[in-house]
């Protein structure tokens, strides 16, 4: 017999959040998720609150957790899209079809008492955050701030009737490999006359990264299920950048001294905490610290980069997102950075896939958005 649970409390709540850690146990490339950070992002100090309804669940078995899996609804999305769009996230279980069978239909049975008619996802808790079911790539570990999963995941959502939405793409690039060819080059020198790159100003810190928000807002709002970046949120993000991102891995591209494209560059957080097994008590942080600020670490990721609107349908976009990865290249050279992950990428944008597989990346994980129409 299955028994479904709402989470009502931090205790509940911490036995959802640690249920990964047991169902992927025998899973070589999972790495378990810091807790603190878990229980923040899925608590009031997430400023995603603001504009996110959410609510969590618990599958049992014989008492013994079995699955887990969330529903929410963003009024942001609302505002672009119409009232009648709700979301699912955090689905994780044992494969069990009558398992995804429960916990779907509890999220679905609360999104449609709210009057919600289709759902997408999965999220957690919105676009902006972990995205995407992964349904390619197991077989290396997840990058910081991106999903893992289990092979039969994407069977057993199918079943429960949810069709594909789009795909995201991350790409893989080991630094020796990136290269700029000659046609690239032409076209990079001509564009550099008129853009200059620069590093992020540490001494106005919370203006970049408002002026970051705006880039990111107005190149990405016509994306699949675009949900912009609250000023609440991109300053939340600051913080904890401020923390993990040295000086030298975000710049921001201006023409006529007006800013108009960035990147950001992010350690691979994840790393450095594979072995911590998801707590920073009593030596974590100790570890932590040392990895990123003195051994290093030799990976890293490119979780945010942005075109203004007004270029990226000009010749110029395209080459001043590389002119940034040029700039971020010799940032990740002197961070002795070996490899790095550039992620997501919709499928369907076909000129950043192009530019970057001609760069040397090529694709190495896919994540599946769903949806699905409820029915009365």
């Amino acid at each position: 017999m299955i028994h479904i649970e709402k989470v009502h409390n931090k205790h509940e709540l911490n036995n959802f959040i640690a249920f990964t850690s047991s169902l992927y146990s025998d899973d070589p490339n999972w790495i378990d998720p810091l807790y603190i950070e878990r229980s923040e992002h899925l608590s009031e100090k997430n400023p995603g609150v603001d504009h996110i309804e959410w609510q969590a669940w618990v599958a049992k078995k014989e008492g013994k957790i079995v699955g887990r899996i969330t529903a929410q609804i963003d009024s942001l999305h609302h505002d672009r899209y119409g009232a009648d769009t709700g979301h699912f996230g955090m689905i994780d279980a044992i494969d069990d079809q009558d398992v995804f069978s429960a916990l779907f239909f509890a999220a679905e049975s609360w999104l449609k008492s709210k009057g919600i008619r289709k759902v997408t996802g999965p999220f957690g808790l919105n676009i902006n955050q972990e995205s995407g079911l992964l349904i390619e790539g197991f077989d290396t570990p997840p990058s910081a701030m991106m999903a893992h999963g289990k092979p039969y995941y994407a069977t057993r959502v199918e079943l429960q009737g949810y069709k594909k939405g789009t795909d995201l793409l991350a790409y893989w690039m080991r630094l020796k490999d990136l290269h700029f060819p000659v046609s690239l080059q032409k076209l990079m020198e001509k564009v550099r006359q008129k853009v200059t790159i620069r590093p992020l100003n540490r001494k106005r810190f919370a203006h970049e990264m408002q002026i970051m928000r705006q880039i990111f807002n107005s190149g990405w709002q016509n994306n699949w299920g675009f949900v912009p970046f609250t000023e609440r949120e991109f300053a939340r993000m600051g913080d904890q950048m401020k923390f993990f991102v040295p000086d030298d891995m975000i710049y921001i591209a201006e023409i006529d001294s007006s800013p108009c494209a960035f990147i950001v560059g992010l350690p691979n957080i994840n790393e450095a905490i594979a072995d911590l097994k998801g707590r920073l008590l009593p030596l974590g942080w100790a570890k932590l610290l040392w990895r990123l600020k003195v051994s290093g670490v030799h990976t890293a990721r490119v979780p945010l980069m942005g075109v203004c609107q007004e270029y990226q349908f000009s010749r110029s976009g395209p080459v001043i997102a590389l002119l940034l990865i040029e700039a971020l290249r010799d940032a990740f050279f002197r961070q002795n950075i070996e490899a790095l992950e550039m992620s997501w990428i919709l499928e369907s944008n076909t000129v950043m896939c192009t530019i970057l597989e001609r760069i040397g990346a090529e694709p190495y994980k896919r994540y599946r958005l769903y949806e699905k129409h409820l029915t009365e």
